[in-house]
């Protein structure tokens, strides 16, 4: 039986992981689970699986969860050290790595020094400090395997082939709901509008990351670190219907791709069962109910922050980490009301313009540019 913390419980892959477990009792037991402030599902959460851990936000979250729950509880934990406790629980062999954010960082390094496997939902883990865990990822010798559905895709695509016959790996990404918009109404988006994705559900956070595109952005640089490919052999297509989920072309031309209808509990199958495959409950794809596949390069004068994670890369050092803080604000900024849709990419670019790249050799390096970057961008737009 394979032993599972959850760090992300109550977000969208967390609830999808669970209902993976939940058809699978028999091989896996969940030991650990971590949320934010959704105490209610949480609840729920421990009451069908009795986790022997569990962490929330803050003290006081806490002791409201310890007073709602009856019978045997868990053990409370709260904030980063509450996280650290989860991904490092001592049963555990594999931590589902689903926060959402550059908060993911902390304990999915602490859940590697501490020899566990990763299924990967976390970009950001990568995206902030790629070198830094692949690195560490090595000298404990624990596998690394990606969630989201387009990694998932390529490390399917990779399976049995040759590393140094490939030609580059191509992203596939959906356009989200501003594909075809008029680029003047940009300026007009509403906050509702921004979160109306059109195939997939996904939390706030990604859900306008997906309308920017800076979740592929983000999604580029993670797999320039998974894949060990270097920026210029990594492309985006725009794909709408989200059928093909990520390519391989190879050097003799043939392109491998992993297709299926989006539902995240297939990656997450695959990355908690590898290399076994079991039935997930996932709709079969029925390629003769398709009108057809198109694709397109993506424009980034509608979509400047793919442009901008572009440039992030290749500046490389401390500047992704710069790049993904100054979104994580903009973002909020935006849900918030504060600002235009199109201020984020603005924000964005604002900020790295503010930055001169330095070298990173710790995650505590890590950490301190984001704290300069999440300042910085706030002052921009003065949140400060």
């Amino acid at each position: 039986m394979k032993k599972l913390t959850i760090l992300g419980s109550t977000g969208s892959i967390g609830v999808s992981t669970l209902e993976v477990v939940s058809a699978y009792r028999d091989r896996f037991q969940v030991v650990a689970l971590t949320a934010g402030s959704n105490l209610e599902l949480l609840k729920q959460q421990i009451e069908a699986f009795r986790p022997g851990l569990v962490s929330v936000l803050n003290a006081d979250l806490a002791m409201q969860l310890d007073r709602m729950l009856t019978g045997p509880k868990p053990e409370i934990h709260h904030g980063v050290p509450g996280l650290i406790a989860a991904a490092t629980a001592g049963e555990s062999d594999v931590v589902v790595a689903a926060i959402v954010g550059a908060a993911g960082l902390v304990p999915t390094a602490a859940a590697i020094r501490a020899g566990k496997d990763i299924a990967l939902a976390n970009k950001e883990t990568l995206v902030t400090a790629g070198r830094i865990i692949m690195d560490l990822v090595k000298e404990k010798g624990v596998g690394l395997y990606p969630v989201d559905s387009e990694h998932s895709a390529v490390f399917q695509s990779l399976e049995g082939q040759s590393r140094k016959d490939v030609k580059r790996i191509i992203l596939t990404a959906s356009g989200g709901p501003f594909l075809n918009l008029p680029l003047e109404n940009l300026l007009r988006v509403s906050i509702a509008d921004a979160l109306n994705h059109p195939n997939w559900s996904m939390g706030q956070k990604i859900t306008i990351d997906s309308a920017t595109m800076m979740n592929k952005g983000l999604e580029v640089i993670e797999a320039r670190w998974l894949f060990d490919t270097p920026a210029e052999r990594i492309a985006v297509n725009i794909h709408p219907q989200s059928i093909i989920h990520s390519m391989v072309e190879y050097a003799d031309g043939c392109v491998m791709a992993q297709l299926g209808v989006p539902d995240m509990k297939a990656p997450i199958a695959y990355a908690l069962t590898y290399p076994e495959r079991i039935p997930t409950g996932v709709k079969p794809l029925d390629l003769t109910a398709l009108s057809g596949l198109t694709f397109m390069a993506p424009d980034y004068r509608r979509f400047p922050a793919l442009k901008l994670a572009y440039d992030a890369l290749a500046a490389g050092e401390s500047m992704p980490a710069v790049m993904n803080a100054a979104n994580e604000v903009a973002v909020e900024a935006f849900l918030k009301g504060k600002i235009g849709f199109t201020d984020i990419a603005t924000s964005i670019a604002r900020t790295m313009d503010n930055h001169e790249p330095r070298s990173i050799a710790t995650v505590e390096d890590v950490l301190s540019f984001d704290l300069w970057a999440r300042g910085k961008t706030r002052e921009l737009l003065g949140l400060s």
